[in-house]
């Protein structure tokens, strides 16, 4: 891609990655594309579920959903617990009649992405641990002090 040197100033001023600059300005627009229940975002040989946000996946199942930039979220786990053990919550949800739609088509999808990959001889399913960092104040007084700052 060939671009202007102002242009390539001004991402650079975003990040000296033109690549990461590219993706940061993008991101907006990404967020407001409808996607998936759920679906796999690879990177290389290895990949992930991505969900769209569900409260109720979250409470149902045990896992914790961190946000992505894009709307979307990645499956994580505060405790240990097998994939076998997560299917079966799946399962154990969708025969829920109380289940909204929108989270029947999440816990569909995620339980068939975790079924195909058992089922699969060229996939292995490995449960990984990540790093998250969470604030230790709520956003509202954070957005009071911000606010209370600026009436000063």
């Amino acid at each position: 891609m060939t671009l202007p040197e102002a242009v390539i100033e001004s991402l650079e001023a975003i990040d000296q990655d033109l690549s990461r600059a590219i993706v940061r300005i993008a991101q907006p627009q990404l967020a407001k594309r409808q996607h998936p229940p759920a679906e796999l975002a690879a990177f290389g040989r290895r990949a992930v579920i991505v969900v769209n946000p569900s409260r109720t996946l979250e409470e149902r199942t045990g896992i914790m959903l961190i946000p992505l930039s894009d709307g979307r979220a990645l499956i994580s786990f505060d405790e240990p617990m097998s994939i076998a053990a997560l299917e079966l919550r799946i399962q154990d949800a969708i025969d829920d009649p109380r289940l909204s739609r929108e989270d029947v088509r999440i816990f569909e999808e995620v339980g068939r992405l975790l079924r195909d990959a058992r089922r699969s001889t060229d996939i292995a399913v490995e449960a990984r641990h990540i790093i998250v960092l969470e604030s230790r104040r709520s956003t509202r007084k954070t957005s009071t002090k911000a606010a209370q700052g600026k009436n000063r």
